[in-house]
This record gives C-alpha cells, structure tokens and sequence, in this order.
C-alpha cells in the first residue's frame, strides 16, 4: 500500500516537473530527427515488451544479494570511465575516491562484488561519462536523438560514446579493442546487457505507471532524460524519477 502510494505520488511530481519544465528544455534542445525518432522509440518499445520487461522481471525475482553483487561488480566497471571523466573535469578528489573504490572493490571486494571500499570511508559518486565531460565544457546538446536499443540520447552523448569507443573507456579497450588473453569481447556486451536489465529492474513500476499516465510518452521520455542528464552535469543531488540507479537495498527499504 505504502509503495503504490509513493508511486502515485512520483507520478504527480513527474508530471509537474514535465509541464514546467519541457518548454525551457526543447527550446534548448531540438527534436530534428523527431518522425525517425518516434519510429526508434516505438521499436525499442515494442523490443522492450517482448524482451527487456520479462527479463527485468524475472531479475527482480533472483535473491537480494545477487542483484547487488550484480549492481556493485557493474558501477565498478563502470569507474574505468568515470574516473578519467573526473579528472578532465578538474574534480581530482572524485577522481581520487574513485580510484580508491576501484582498487578497492577489484581486490579486497572480488571484482567489485562486495563494496569494502564503502566500509572504509570511500563513498560511492555519481557515475561520469564523455557526455557529461563535454557538458561540463559548455558543449551543447546538439539535437535530441532516439538510438535503436540504447534509447535517449543527443548527439552530444553520443559523440561521448563514440569517445569511449576510440580508446576513452578502458573496459571497451581490454575486452574488444586489444586481443587480451584474460576477457572476450562477448564479456563487454554481457557487462553491458546486464547494465540494461539492472537498470530495468530498478525502474520497472515507475516506468510502467508514467507509461499509463503519460498523454505523450515519447516526449515524457525526451524532456525526463534531458533533465536527467542536465541535473547530472551540473552535478545536483536531486534523482530524477524513472532514471534511479540507487542500490538494490536502498530501494527495497
């Protein structure tokens, strides 16, 4: 009961947020490819119903302790990218707390499946990428793009993937990039799948009910991730809902 109510409540403060906000928003940002754009997100809908939904479902299903295990060993990988994104955008003290967490949660943590690092004083930030670097920069958004399963993104993001993609993040490099004898290319796309689904699963009932209530998902969608990722860059404390990454206890609560 405490649940639905909390998420009737986040519907409310969403649908708030989408009005007083998204006039602000898409005139910074320009829906160019909007017609390709619908077509993309009516596929990846249509991809996420047959596929990413009953997986995510079947996810929240598994034991508590997997799923964070699942969660901490991924946001561990996920530091190879975000501490050189700390450090061009000059903030040296995430940069060193993440390389602490890293080495950290890598050894003493079992390749990032435990959190010890927490334990001892190095608090888990948010997560960086090329994106948020070029942001910080005062690059603009550029125009609003839909990707085929990826989902939201502007072509500045993009550019930033592609960054990661040409040497920026180490995990791409060891497991695809270079012929390493330790990883195969295959554990670079399991890592990333399972991104998805965890990141699913957190979502799964906020992200059904703004479906339901939404007159337009397709620009529900578009003004909530350009907030997110403006709210990202600007480094606020605030979540946006139907975007959380929290840990899996800490949604459970």
């Amino acid at each position: 009961m405490i649940k639905n109510f909390k998420i009737i409540i986040s519907i409310v403060v969403i649908q708030f947020m989408v009005v007083s906000l998204a006039s602000a928003e898409e005139k910074a940002v320009k829906d160019c490819f909007e017609k390709i754009n619908r077509a993309t997100f009516a596929f990846n809908m249509a991809l996420d119903k047959v596929l990413f939904r009953p997986v995510a479902t079947g996810y929240r299903k598994l034991p508590s302790p997997l799923r964070t295990g699942t969660s901490n060993a991924l946001n561990n990988i996920s530091n190879l990218v975000t501490i050189p994104n700390n450090i061009l955008q000059g903030d040296f003290k995430a940069a060193g707390n993440n390389t602490a967490r890293f080495i950290i949660n890598t050894t003493i943590g079992i390749i990032g499946i435990f959190d010890p690092a927490n334990i001892l004083g190095f608090e888990k930030l948010e997560k960086e990428d090329f994106g948020q670097t070029f942001g910080a920069m005062g690059v603009g958004e550029g125009c609003y793009l839909v990707l085929p399963v990826i989902g939201p993104s502007t072509v500045r993001d993009a550019l930033g993937s592609l960054v990661s993609m040409t040497g920026g993040d180490a995990w791409y490099n060891v497991t695809i990039k270079n012929d390493t004898q330790y990883f195969k290319e295959s554990d670079y796309y399991y890592s990333k799948l399972t991104e998805g689904v965890d990141f699913r699963a957190k979502n799964l009932e906020s992200f059904d009910s703004l479906e339901k209530n939404s007159v337009d998902f397709y620009a529900t969608v578009r003004s909530l991730y350009i907030q997110d990722r403006q709210r990202k860059i600007e480094n606020l404390k605030v979540k946006t809902d139907t975007l959380d990454d929290s840990d899996w206890d800490t949604l459970e609560k």
